[in-house]
């Protein structure tokens, strides 16, 4: 089974366009939803990192918080394309990075500094 963490064979570049492409995105959707990121800004990082990984490797970004034993068949099923349906039809994201206000880690933020995500590859 491959970790989503193993950026090593993808190039740079095509990361940092994956890594701002899915900033944008938990921006954007965080914002629609009025949800809001996790208090740790360091959860919000990797989790974006974890989305941009798999969107680079299959085009798609995958729930970075699973083991899947087959990615490619989790793609089909489109389950757990964030948002995930947990998300999309209970606003329940298991992974931290969209949260409602109620929830204990929510910080009031609806937006993550670019420099801190990009740091993460």
């Amino acid at each position: 089974m491959n970790s989503i963490a193993d950026t090593d064979n993808l190039p740079n570049q095509y990361m940092t366009d994956s890594l701002k492409a899915m900033h944008k995105f938990a921006e954007t959707y965080a914002k629609k939803t009025n949800t809001f990121f996790c208090v740790d800004p360091s959860v919000t990082c990797v989790v974006i990192k974890g989305l941009s990984v798999y969107k680079e490797k299959y085009g798609l970004p995958l729930c970075p918080c699973r083991n899947y034993e087959n990615e490619e068949a989790e793609l089909d099923s489109t389950y757990w394309l964030c948002p995930c349906v947990a998300m999309r039809e209970r606003r329940e994201c298991h992974c931290k990075l969209f949260l409602t206000s109620d929830d204990r880690e929510a910080s009031h933020n609806q937006e993550i500094d670019l420099q801190g995500v990009l740091k993460t590859l």
